[in-house]
């Protein structure tokens, strides 16, 4: 994480004499995530990248060789503790997301390396992403709650786990996944609006509630419309277009009055409308 000019020093304080917005507090400054281990990042760049080759914008061999980097510090660092997509503040923890987007950086290098004929240290990386999906099935399903969970010490259920679908790690008709989906229906989403996780049973260092997550939204919109509930997928779609503002944008939350809370607007919201729209919009096209 840098700052505008580059730099890294994000040391974050907090002014206690200071208020956000309707009075929003803690206001800091700095960010305390600089320093946090995020084992997903490496699957969302690899995921992307990939998905850039097959449209014809391809790596060059200084981006290939940097991308061997990455992936040589992942292979030895895949498994092990940190603090998630999220960037909880609860202590390290064998997150489930950053284990599948881990087998996402590994599946997808081994495409782009076999398309395109390049170097690569293919057995080492087909070895760690087999063993960071047996892994996760081992690990990361709790028998008890027929779903995957939010990490290895836990039976929390959360919501970065509808992209388990989205990115191959399962089919969407897969019952491990479709029972997942149900448990997440009944404990997370409230009137089609869907809620990371629940901070009360899985504690995560910071204060206070919050609304439900506008990204995590969308997410399920992605999600029903890949198991062929195009009908739920479109009720939940046209009923969170009404939350936007007068003009069209998003924040990170929304509470239960309706009302939009957080960071705004924010980008990762609205990169997940355009990828719920494509994809509902392809299901629809199908039948």
């Amino acid at each position: 994480m840098y700052k505008v000019d580059g730099s890294s020093d994000l040391d974050e304080q907090v002014f206690d004499h200071w208020e956000g917005y309707a009075g929003s507090a803690p206001v800091r400054i700095g960010n305390g995530a600089a320093s946090q281990l995020q084992l997903d990042i490496y699957g969302e760049a690899l995921d992307r990248i990939h998905f850039a080759h097959r449209h014809g914008l391809q790596m060059g061999h200084r981006g290939w060789n940097a991308l061997l980097t990455n992936l040589d510090w992942l292979v030895d660092h895949w498994d092990q503790a940190e603090e998630g997509l999220w960037e909880t503040r609860g202590g390290r923890q064998d997150f489930t997301y950053g284990r599948v987007m881990s087998w996402v950086a590994f599946d997808r290098a081994l495409r782009l390396a076999e398309s395109n004929g390049r170097p690569a240290a293919a057995e080492r990386w087909r070895r760690a992403r087999d063993d960071c999906y047996e892994q996760v099935m081992a690990k990361g399903w709790s028998e008890e709650r027929q779903a995957f969970v939010q990490h290895y010490a836990t039976d929390v259920l959360d919501s970065s786990l509808l992209r388990m679908s989205t990115v191959g790690f399962l089919t969407p008709q897969d019952r491990m996944w479709t029972t997942t989906l149900s448990a997440m229906e009944q404990e997370l989403v409230s009137d089609s609006l869907v809620y990371r996780y629940n901070p009360e049973a899985s504690p995560d260092g910071l204060r206070g509630s919050e609304g439900t997550f506008s990204l995590c939204t969308f997410m399920y919109v992605d999600a029903l419309a890949r198991a062929g509930r195009t009908d739920k997928a479109r009720l939940v779609l046209e009923k969170m277009m009404g939350y936007a503002n007068h003009l069209g944008l998003y924040s990170e939350e929304i509470d239960l009055t309706g009302r939009q809370l957080g960071n705004f607007p924010q980008a990762f919201t609205h990169l997940a409308l355009i990828d719920a729209a494509i994809t509902l919009n392809a299901a629809l096209d199908r039948g």
